[in-house]
């Protein structure tokens, strides 16, 4: 495993993050696994040198939180892993139980630490944007949740770029402290992040945590053109806030059947993806997957790596071998051909994700 600063802070992360929204509740979607099914999971994480865990507090309502905090405290010292959780969306029916007011943000961080068994979170993160708050009511109750220590970092998720800017330039005039991350929707087949968002975090120093880094699994090619919502099932929730990305349930790279759980009751993912350019681009990813003997999750991820932005990917993992591709990838060199080849296919997408 390499590791990097997180933005320009001097904490050092994994480049390759595990998000944990895979583990949880089947209840709550039918693709996650439950504790049992999961512990090995992060055991596995650990050995491969990853520090770095994601997760969030409206992740299976909770217990994704209770199961990623015990699993680390069991398999890992406190002061070696890296934590990060999110706040915004819902958590009860009351009218409070969302967003980003000063309320609910104190409340939202008291029950993640009590879920996650720890006194702070390394990284503590709005989910999304809130319209119906102040920026300024938002920005001060994060910097005194990190004045109370129990934050290290802030960050940020899926937003317009002018948004973040007014985030940091806020802080800044106030005194607050400012978002040192963006966890973005960023992979081969949605790239609008590099037209401004890109650019602005790599001014600000910010660290860059795509999720979806393989579109939900579309990338690894066990989708086929003409398979959309309307003739795969449909009948999922929608995964709204859903940041992280299993690997896709494929074995090797013959493997591209599109009959997995998640590949049929993902409706997020088909209202997303399925367009006859990105199906172009995933067949450039395979063919130079097949070129270089490695998956075709291996040689999206490595793409990824490749941006100067990018600090980690937040990849998920529901077989073990999601997890030993995701490490490869940290070691796999494309050359300057080989990205061109991968982004020449691409096409402008309208803004998905902010939702």
């Amino acid at each position: 495993m390499k590791y990097t600063n997180l933005g320009t802070t001097g904490l050092k992360v994994s480049r390759i993050c595990l998000g944990c929204m895979t583990y949880g509740d089947p209840q709550w979607r039918p693709w996650i696994l439950d504790e049992a099914t999961s512990r090995p999971f992060i055991a596995r994480a650990l050995e491969l040198g990853i520090n770095f865990f994601d997760t969030a507090d409206m992740y299976s309502l909770g217990r994704s939180e209770e199961i990623t905090g015990r699993a680390l405290a069991e398999m890992a010292s406190r002061d070696q892993v890296v934590i990060a959780t999110k706040v915004f969306f819902p958590m009860g029916e009351g009218p409070n139980d969302r967003g980003l007011s000063r309320k609910h943000i104190f409340d939202a961080i008291d029950a993640s630490l009590r879920r996650l068994g720890t006194d702070y979170v390394d990284l503590y993160q709005i989910h999304r944007w809130d319209p119906e708050t102040p920026l300024e009511e938002t920005l001060e109750a994060l910097h005194d949740v990190v004045r109370a220590g129990k934050a290290r970092y802030i960050g940020a998720s899926s937003m317009f770029a002018w948004q973040l800017a007014k985030s940091l330039y806020t802080a800044d005039l106030s005194g607050w402290t400012r978002f040192a991350t963006m966890q973005n929707h960023y992979n081969l087949v949605y790239r609008e992040e590099e037209r401004e968002m890109l650019p602005l975090c790599d001014e600000e120093g910010l660290g860059v945590l795509p999720w979806s880094p393989l579109a939900r699994g579309f990338l690894v090619g066990n989708r086929h053109r003409g398979q959309g919502a309307e003739t795969m099932g449909g009948g999922g929730d929608t995964d709204r806030g859903g940041d992280t990305d299993r690997l896709g349930d494929t074995d090797r790279l013959g493997d591209r059947g599109g009959d997995t759980v998640r590949a049929k009751t993902d409706d997020y993912a088909q209202g997303m993806y399925y367009r006859d350019d990105d199906f172009t681009v995933v067949d450039r990813n395979v063919e130079l997957a097949e070129r270089l003997g490695v998956s075709p999750a291996q040689v999206a991820l490595a793409w990824l790596l490749h941006q100067p932005t990018v600090t980690a990917p937040i990849i998920g993992a529901s077989k073990l071998r999601h997890l030993e591709d995701a490490v490869a990838a940290v070691d796999l060199e494309l050359d300057d051909a080989s990205r061109a080849l991968l982004e020449e296919p691409y096409e402008p997408h309208p803004v998905l994700g902010h939702s």
